[in-house]
């Protein structure tokens, strides 16, 4: 399972304001703890701050960088963002995200190929986004189909269903795992991710419902997901849901995860 880190997201406040004031302290702390709690990637993202976006995602990218050697994934839905900060990157980059939007693919493919990137592709069009799991599978097919015809190799196509918040659509859960599953199934090779804290908005006790349905998630062959590493009962769920679905070869991640002080 990939783990990509949430916590450096503009969209929330405390980051934001440490991006606004440049507070490189604030920002590798979050780095480092999400390093330390066994993320694989670290997402970064500038987007609240419109037309500075560059500029900002610019600093995290550097400010991030002196204190991990983690890869990022460069979460930006303007092209012309990611087109400026990929070559300030050292590792090969996870790019978030490609849509079946005309620009979009064009804008974003060629460098995911070019810097050898992994892609994460969102089950929407430029006019609507997948609801039922027949919608997302559909669209999911068609981003794969476009992505591999512009050179990427399938293991590097991350597909995210899409959860929306179950408070505000009951069947949305539901209709994500089953797209999980039949995803998997019918490509062979390609990956799901799924940003896992979307399905819990507005609801109250949110790590409760993030956890339960990460496990169930898992259990329907999801690979990668963007979440919040430094929540040990998140994480705990994680490890022990792969171990029982035989997807961690004789509990080693799971022993190894808890010798760390990362499972309790």
């Amino acid at each position: 399972m990939m783990v990509i880190g949430e916590k450096i997201n503009s969209s929330r406040k405390r980051i934001a304001e440490a991006i606004a004031a440049r507070d490189r302290e604030s920002v590798q702390r979050e780095a480092k703890a999400q390093r330390d709690a066994g993320a694989d990637y670290l997402d970064v993202n500038a987007a609240a701050f419109l037309e500075k976006e560059a500029e900002c995602l610019r600093w995290v990218i550097e400010t991030v960088q002196e204190v991990t050697d983690l890869p990022l994934c460069l979460d930006s839905p303007d092209p012309a963002v990611i087109r400026q900060v990929v070559p300030l990157v050292k590792k090969p980059p996870m790019i978030n995200s490609v849509t079946l939007d005309r620009s979009r693919l064009e804008g974003i493919l060629p460098l995911a190929r070019d810097y050898q990137a992994r892609v994460i592709g969102l089950c929407q069009t430029n006019d609507r986004m997948g609801k039922t799991a027949a919608q997302k599978v559909e669209i999911a097919g068609s981003l794969i189909e476009k992505i591999t015809a512009s050179g990427i190799g399938l293991d590097a196509i991350y597909i995210d269903p899409l959860v929306f918040p179950v408070a505000a659509d009951t069947n949305s859960a539901c209709a994500t795992l089953d797209a999980i599953e039949t995803i998997m199934k019918q490509h062979p090779g390609v990956h799901t991710v799924c940003g896992l804290t979307n399905v819990s908005h507005g609801l109250p006790g949110r790590k409760l419902v993030n956890r339960t349905y990460l496990v169930e998630a898992v259990a329907r062959g999801l690979d990668a997901v963007i979440l919040d590493p430094t929540d040990p009962q998140l994480y705990s769920a994680m490890r022990a849901a792969l171990m029982l679905m035989g997807k961690d070869s004789f509990c080693l991640q799971y022993i190894k995860a808890f010798r760390k002080g990362l499972v309790e």
